[in-house]
């Protein structure tokens, strides 16, 4: 099968190097299509144990450094796994809410920050960057393999797919501070775009909220005010 450089209508992505092919194949093993190793890849204990998995998998692996020429060419990979796309589906749980993400690192971060406080259903409102463009994955450090991510067209889809919940919308206009929000579960904690925000309209149907901080800096990074209130909305968990 030809190697291709990613693109967003291919029904696969990769997974580039060897934690993040590791994590693939621990938690989505139906989805590998295979593996390459480059010919510079130093046979380590780690790597032998990567080998393993696939062998207990029935996943093939290909020596092939054309691929590392196409999909990783500064040279510092050394592992790559090729998975199909999975289609998620959000639970009944509490979800994140990102309405036109548009950075493929910072979505990668809040999907791994969303693993670590296990609040692992997000939702992705269009038009949004690609959660299975390879640099989202690697920003992920594989954590987007233990989360469910289900697109919406619109705020409206999202809505009346999950009309009986709280939506809590982290805004600059808010005037309720994030810790004396009583969260109420199931509910959903609204992002806006990095640039832009959330437009004041989310007020009419959500809670705002903001996220205090001093006059040194006009706002919080997404990540950082995503990373925030996930551990604020999930803090009574690790008690």
């Amino acid at each position: 099968m030809k190697v291709q450089r990613y693109k967003h209508d291919l029904d696969i992505s990769y997974a580039l190097g060897a934690t993040l092919t590791f994590e693939l194949l621990l938690q989505r093993p139906d989805l590998v299509t295979r593996v390459f190793l480059s010919s510079a890849t130093e046979r380590s204990d780690a790597v032998e144990r990567l080998l393993d998995v696939c062998r207990h998998c029935d996943v093939p692996v290909e020596t092939n450094d054309k691929a590392f020429n196409i999909l990783s060419p500064k040279g510092n990979c050394f592992v790559i796994g090729e998975f199909q796309k999975f289609s998620g589906s959000l639970s009944d749980a509490s979800h994140i809410v990102l309405v036109n993400p548009s950075d493929a690192g910072n979505l990668g971060t809040i999907l791994r920050t969303a693993a670590g406080f296990g609040v692992t259903d997000v939702a992705i409102v269009r038009p949004a960057v690609d959660a299975f463009d390879p640099k989202v994955v690697r920003a992920s450090m594989g954590a987007i393999f233990h989360t469910e991510i289900e697109y919406f067209d619109a705020i409206e889809d999202y809505r009346a797919r999950f009309p009986q919940r709280h939506l809590y919308a982290f805004m600059l206009k808010a005037s309720t501070p994030l810790p004396q929000i009583p969260f109420e579960e199931p509910c959903s904690l609204v992002f806006g775009n990095e640039a832009t925000g959330l437009p004041d309209c989310f007020a009419d149907f959500c809670t705002p909220v903001i996220i205090r901080h001093s006059h040194a800096i006009d706002s919080l990074n997404l990540p950082m005010a995503a990373g925030i209130a996930m551990y604020e909305f999930t803090k009574d968990r690790w008690k």
